[in-house]
């Protein structure tokens, strides 16, 4: 059975490629991007993988190929990427670590208080609507990172550490509703010395880009999902901590996160593509490590086959920014 899809560059030459349980990838004929297979499932009035496995051709040697992000637009600007924090069993925790009140230890945070509203209300019975979580802009397509690639940290940036996080890939069909396409595998990366300075600079924090792992993981996602966060330095094992994620480990389901972001109608333009990170418990900046240029994160979890690896790369501090008057 098809598990998830893939896109990958050969010779100047785009193209999608099934991956099987067993590891063993086929390209898909008449086929260009996991948008396109979309469009043409939601046309044919079938499902992804049913599709794909009609265009199943000859294996393919993912060594031999380029991978790029599993999904992505034409148009750049008609891909948005967000996300939702505070939403996993013990994320409060590393949260509450940077914005604590010295002052009193009674004293809930609002983080903390976000976090036990989504205890409390995250998970509502079927058909209801549950309390909405933090929710955050990152960018455009322009901002997402392929496999293997730079991630960048901005020459304003007190930091740039990885967040490992599965997200929800959509598309926005004609009527204006959101269809799910599936899963990937990704490192939200952010700024925690700038996040940890004041809660309310959380957005700022968040722009900048993001890397996604190969893989778009088709059908469910499994209620938990073990994983792997580590960091590399000159070769050598700097950091590493495993994590958790799937609904079994979060404190709001996936449905509901799903509905607090569609219900805005701006977010429901047709043909629209939208990855949307569904946050993280598991932080090396938690445990005091500051990361520099040349360290490469690695992110793998066991309902994917293949990992999320990138370095590094801190781009020279930026001088102000002048607007003209026209």
């Amino acid at each position: 059975m098809m598990r998830s899809l893939l896109q990958f560059e050969r010779g100047g030459v785009r193209g999608v490629a099934a991956l099987d349980g067993a590891g063993k990838a086929c390209r898909l004929n008449n086929t260009t991007s996991t948008r396109e297979l979309a469009l043409d499932a939601l046309s044919a009035g079938i499902g992804m993988r049913e599709l794909a496995q009609q265009r199943a051709s000859e294996a393919i040697d993912l060594t031999a190929v380029t991978l790029l992000c599993p999904v992505d637009h034409a148009d750049p600007a008609h891909l948005l990427v967000s996300g939702t924090g505070l939403t996993h069993l013990g994320s409060a925790e590393g949260r509450d670590k940077m914005h604590r009140a010295a002052a009193s230890g009674e004293t809930l945070t609002d983080s903390m208080r976000m976090f036990l509203m989504g205890m409390e209300g995250g998970k509502p019975d079927a058909g209801a609507i549950g309390v909405q979580p933090e929710w955050f802009y990152k960018g455009d397509g322009d901002i997402l990172v392929a496999p293997g690639a730079p991630l960048t940290a901005p020459g304003f940036a007190e930091d740039g550490s990885e967040e490992p996080e599965i997200a929800g890939v959509y598309l926005i069909d004609a009527a204006g509703n959101p269809v799910r396409l599936g899963f990937v595998l990704g490192n939200e990366f952010s700024d925690h010395i700038v996040e940890r300075t004041n809660y309310l600079w959380l957005a700022h924090s968040k722009l900048r880009q993001a890397a996604l792992g190969p893989e778009l993981l088709l059908g469910d996602l499994p209620a938990s999902i073990s994983g792997t966060s580590r960091i590399l330095r000159d070769g050598k094992l700097l950091w590493e901590k495993a994590f958790l994620s799937g609904e079994t480990n979060m404190s709001h389901s996936i449905a509901n996160l799903e509905h607090h972001h569609f219900k805005n109608a701006h977010f429901r333009r047709a043909g629209d593509v939208h990855v949307h990170f569904f946050g993280t418990a598991t932080l090396s900046f938690s445990d005091g490590v500051t990361t520099q240029h040349g360290d490469v994160f690695e992110i793998e979890a066991d309902a994917f086959r293949l990992p999320v690896r990138n370095p590094l790369v801190r781009e020279a501090a930026c001088a102000p920014v002048e607007v003209r008057v026209l």
